[in-house]
């Protein structure tokens, strides 16, 4: 590496570091409703801490404190804006000054679309219940968890969406508006895959049911991105084969799903141990999250 080449690298570090700030205040002023120092670190002042939250009602006697749903949903939050910006700096350089034009642009962009995401599985993918709520108010991993998978997931949509040439701010939208949409469809497809009900398994704080679903949602994530990346062509060419993709993901969730119960984990039922035993089997929540994600990385390396 030359000594222009190593500016240009020190450079685009530092922009990065400087997009991935604005992101996370970003992000921290679209959440008011919680304090990330005050969930993850212990207080002594029941009071302030009431001042702080605001309208959660706490427990007056007892402090808040390691809050791991939350730190599980804002690590999502921060590894899919690692994704969305990255996807901005991928690829062949056009020049220093034409880069960093591009990552301005299309770095806020991707911050925006990324949080915008976040409301959406506030409201179209978790919509049983406030996600906010069950991360603040109960603690609940399993939101975190499922939290952090959209976030992922979402980032890797973006990371597709920005990232190559010839492309506009209106391709980006489109292809990240159709990879909100089959996330929101490859929710309701996992939903009906399962024997049992996400929202409530989720709701009760099954962090196992969190990780199978936030696995599932992330291999459609990394499918659907991975399809998105690189040059733009023309609608005519791309879309057909963004969609295409697209469909594998949704056709292959119930016949991954199957392969885990009866491959990786033949002398046992998954939804039995997910759901339906005292002490959900995280476990197995695992190795069913490793092979949707495995499968996804596959599946776009192959086709």
């Amino acid at each position: 590496m030359d000594l222009d080449n190593l500016v240009s690298a020190a450079i685009f570090i530092i922009a990065f570091f400087i997009f991935f700030l604005i992101g996370k205040v970003i992000n921290d002023l679209l959440h008011r409703e919680y304090k990330l120092n005050f969930e993850l670190v212990e207080k002594d002042n029941a009071a302030l801490a009431l001042a702080v939250v605001g309208y959660y009602k706490l427990n007056f006697e007892l402090v808040e404190k390691d809050n791991a749903a939350l730190a599980l949903a804002v690590v999502g939050y921060y590894c899919g804006l690692v994704l969305a910006i990255g996807g901005t700096i991928a690829g062949p350089s056009a020049g220093l000054v034409d880069d960093l034009y591009d990552l301005v642009i299309y770095g806020i962009l991707s911050i925006i679309l990324l949080n915008i995401s976040w409301f959406l599985c506030d409201k179209l993918i978790l919509f049983k219940f406030r996600v906010s709520e069950e991360l603040i108010r109960d603690h609940n991993q399993g939101t975190g968890v499922v939290s952090a998978g959209i976030s992922v997931a979402s980032g890797f949509i973006i990371y597709g969406a920005v990232s190559g040439e010839g492309g506009s701010i209106w391709t980006v939208l489109v292809f990240w508006a159709l990879g909100q949409v089959l996330l929101i469809l490859a929710g309701l497809v996992y939903e009906r895959i399962t024997p049992y009900n996400i929202h409530e398994q989720i709701e009760k704080d099954n962090v196992a049911a969190g990780v199978s679903f936030a696995g599932a949602m992330v291999s459609i994530g990394i499918i659907i991105g991975l399809a998105g990346e690189g040059d733009f062509t023309a609608w005519s060419v791309d879309l057909p084969v963004y969609l295409g993709f697209a469909v594998l993901g949704l056709i292959l969730l119930p016949i991954i799903r199957l392969l885990t119960d009866k491959v990786l984990l033949p002398t046992v039922k998954l939804s039995d141990e997910i759901a339906a035993q005292e002490k959900p089997n995280v476990g197995a929540a695992y190795i069913e999250a490793f092979s949707y994600i495995a499968a996804a990385f596959i599946i776009s390396w192959c086709v």
